[in-house]
């Protein structure tokens, strides 16, 4: 405990500290109430028994006050002044800015100035600024740490919880942001503007948002005039990491390009009523003054195209402190009746002329794919019949055949056996077959040949020329009973009627040209061959 009394006299913690570096880091310059209000938000709900609001805060700052002290020590903070209701200001020095830029995950380049002498005029745009950032956060207590606590401090709390939420964390808001016209990020040349609040916070549907406060002090035409240099930035065109030319804000932030336009990001005027303008009145004329930057293009659908125009929205911090970004308190230029953050921002009648082309695109593909499929069906069902007049039909029952049998006699590739009965379906090709088996069984053989030891065809054959069954006789005839001196038939594989006939042509063929039934050619005599002589010596003569 001594070593942390000496290293933090104030006894302030780690994360009281984390909150004095983000929330300084995000907005430059802000009293310890405001710090309280969006670091630990749980302490607004605490110490209501005190006598005075005076005590009351007093309180509920005392942990923040303690980690300014204890960084003021360590030459992270600095005093800055006081604001006009006498609340001391609060900003960090440069070692402060690059210990708040790891709190907030942000380049040192892009944490800009320390803020300091903001406080010596009172700071009473830097407090509005605080305020508008708050109004938009709308911090949430965390009921976890006021378990303890009674429960009428639970059940405020409570309330606050169940509220209408905020867009993003302290860690989406940028504070004083240059928006150079001419020069760079880090040199901004003349005539350019410079951003009170810029909003990130994709994750809660504003992707990027410019913010403008107000304290009723400048004209409608310097408002104009600020919102001309917001259009000259949007508009400038530099060249990015791949050698293409981008809006030079899309090279710092991102935000989606519409399908049918590509609207400037949105600039949001919040008017703080202090000063001696009255904002009804200068809202009216401002839009007059800017049509030509916000103004859109009506389509034929009833909704309007914004495309390379600034969306433009007025709101008073008081309605937004009140009903925060969720409440129907934001007027869009060229708009009637107010609307939420989102829908003023958005372009909700564009959103439904797409989606009922969507639907539309939709219901096109659903009756393609309907027509494809019915054509595909017709097809079909045309090649099935056409294959159903083309399928065989079996010669001995009259049955068409399965596919299995249609498939079974097609002709196949070289060197396939082909099917013994193509024209006969399954049922009739095995009643084909077993009657072929039947009447080829050895039972069926004939006594004589029952009897006999070998036989050459032991079962009946057929004619190779007609395919006719041989007779017993020419069975008998053909068979070769034993190795005695039987003569063999001269064309065994012919039945009785093919052998016959055979011989028959034959010998006409004989009388024809004169040959005669004896042998056609006789040897011829050797010549004689000289004694001593070799038998290659009459080649010689």
């Amino acid at each position: 405990m001594a070593g942390k009394r000496k290293t933090n006299p104030a006894g302030s913690t780690n994360t009281y500290r984390g909150d004095v570096l983000r929330v300084l880091g995000a907005l430059k310059v802000a009293t310890t109430d405001q710090i309280q209000r969006i670091g630990a938000p749980h302490l607004t709900f605490r110490h209501a028994d005190k006598p005075t609001p005076s005590k009351r805060k007093q309180a509920r700052t005392a942990s923040h006050t303690a980690a300014l002290s204890d960084m003021r020590h360590h030459g992270l903070s600095e005093n800055g002044g006081s604001a006009g209701a006498g609340d001391r200001l609060r900003n960090l020095t440069l070692k402060g800015l690059q210990a708040a830029s790891y709190e907030l995950n942000r380049p040192l380049t892009e944490m800009g100035s320390t803020a300091r002498g903001a406080g010596s005029s009172g700071a009473s745009h830097p407090m509005a600024v605080n305020e508008t950032v708050i109004a938009m956060l709308r911090p949430k207590p965390n009921m976890a740490r006021l378990t303890k606590d009674p429960a009428h401090v639970q059940a405020a709390a409570q309330a606050a919880v169940d509220s209408p939420d905020g867009i993003g964390t302290i860690a989406s808001f940028w504070t004083e942001v240059p928006l150079p016209a001419t020069g760079t990020w880090n040199a901004p040349g003349k005539g350019g503007a410079q951003a009170d609040i810029v909003l990130t916070a994709p994750q809660d549907g504003v992707p990027l948002l410019f913010i403008e406060v107000d304290n009723c002090h400048e004209t409608a035409e310097e408002l104009a005039d600020k919102l001309e240099k917001y259009a000259r930035f949007f508009k400038r065109q530099v060249k990015d990491t791949d050698g293409r030319e981008r809006p030079m804000w899309r090279t710092r932030w991102t935000a989606p390009e519409g399908r049918y336009e590509t609207p400037h990001p949105p600039v949001l005027l919040v008017f703080n009523r202090i000063g001696a303008r009255d904002p009804n009145l200068t809202v009216p004329r401002l839009q007059e003054l800017t049509r030509h930057l916000w103004q859109g293009e009506r389509q034929r659908g009833g909704h309007y195209l914004y495309d390379r125009k600034i969306p433009i929205i007025a709101v008073g911090l008081n309605q937004l402190r009140q009903h925060g970004p969720a409440g129907k308190v934001f007027a869009r230029f060229g708009r009637s009746g107010p609307q939420t953050l989102l829908e003023a921002i958005g372009n909700a009648r564009l959103e439904a002329a797409e989606a009922r082309e969507a639907e539309k695109a939709k219901a096109r593909a659903a009756a393609y794919q309907a027509e494809m499929r019915r054509t595909a069906q017709e097809q079909a069902a045309k090649q099935a019949a056409e294959r159903e007049a083309r399928r065989p039909v079996c010669t001995g029952c009259g049955a068409k055949f399965t596919d299995a049998r249609w498939q079974a006699v097609e002709p196949k590739g070289w060197g396939t056996p082909k099917d013994s009965h193509p024209q006969l379906c399954n049922g009739c090709k095995h009643a084909a077959v077993a009657a072929t088996q039947e009447a080829d069984r050895p039972e069926s053989l004939p006594d004589w040949a029952k009897q006999t030891e070998f036989l050459r065809y032991p079962s009946r054959p057929r004619c190779t020329e007609c395919k006719a069954a041989f007779t017993d006789e020419r069975w008998k005839a053909v068979n070769r009973t034993g190795w005695g001196p039987v003569p063999m038939e001269a064309r065994p594989k012919l039945c009785g009627d093919c052998d016959r006939k055979e011989k028959e042509g034959i010998e006409r063929s004989f009388d024809e040209y004169g040959w005669t039934s004896g042998p056609r050619h006789q040897e011829q005599a050797l010549p004689e061959q000289k004694a001593g002589g070799t038998w290659l010596s009459r080649f010689r003569r």
